[in-house]
């Protein structure tokens, strides 16, 4: 019986040493994130986005740079003291077409603070498409409050500015005018994003820039309401 049991700690024991020595498991290092630097004609604009608080708004807003669909279009909306919005319009002021829109995700704890990127969108709290918009001071009336209605969803930060902010200040800054279907608020001279690309990746090539009908709610985003604390798409 002693030699049987002698054989069977001579085979346990290794497997208990191993175990002893065996050093646990390290957590996966978290991913970095995406950055994507907007090519305009005032200057780069760097943000830092955010897939693990805004993953819908993040794919989607990576999905256009990865397609070249912003070179070309314009930032059409600028408002002192509140922001400056884009990502849709071509130099002619006429909309793209766009892909179908994704759900809110105002709700994700983000606040639109000074700097942060968010995403533009009707009246629709579910209606965002390609257009985005900068914070130029901390528009906390823009948060999420709750889902009674569009008003109360807020808008879903996704990202923000970590180089160029000054660039989009300095887009802030022009002289506005009333041109094509909007009323005001378009920036003189016109500006123009040049290009996009996701940091680390080759840039693009240029998408087809003519424009296509779009949504009506696209359209009716020309419209400024800084009184009532919009940011429409």
């Amino acid at each position: 019986m002693s030699r049987f049991l002698l054989a069977a700690l001579l085979l346990i024991s290794p497997l208990a040493l191993n175990a002893q020595t065996a050093k646990p498991a390290t957590a996966p290092a978290p991913q970095p994130h995406p950055q994507v630097v907007l090519h305009t004609s005032q200057g780069d604009i760097t943000m830092e986005l955010y897939p693990d608080k805004s993953p819908k708004s993040v794919a989607n807003f990576l999905q256009y740079v990865r397609d070249g669909f912003y070179s070309g279009t314009v930032m059409h909306r600028a408002i002192l003291g509140y922001l400056v919005q884009g990502g849709l319009y071509t130099r002619d002021l006429q909309p793209k077409r766009t892909r179908s829109a994704i759900p809110s995700e105002a709700d994700n704890g983000l606040s639109n603070l000074r700097g942060t990127v968010a995403v533009a969108r009707g009246a629709d709290p579910n209606s965002g498409t390609s257009q985005f918009f900068f914070n130029l001071v901390d528009n906390r009336r823009l948060d999420f409050v709750g889902n009674q209605s569009g008003l109360t969803w807020g808008y879903a930060v996704f990202g923000k500015v970590i180089k160029g902010m000054d660039v989009v200040d300095k887009i802030a800054g022009l002289p506005t005018r009333g041109l094509g279907p909007f009323s005001g608020d378009v920036p003189n001279p016109l500006v123009v994003i040049d290009g996009a690309n996701v940091v680390g990746e080759e840039a693009p090539a240029a998408a087809n820039s003519a424009a296509q009908p779009t949504a009506p709610a696209a359209d009716k985003a020309a419209k400024s309401d800084k009184s009532h604390g919009k940011a429409k798409s």
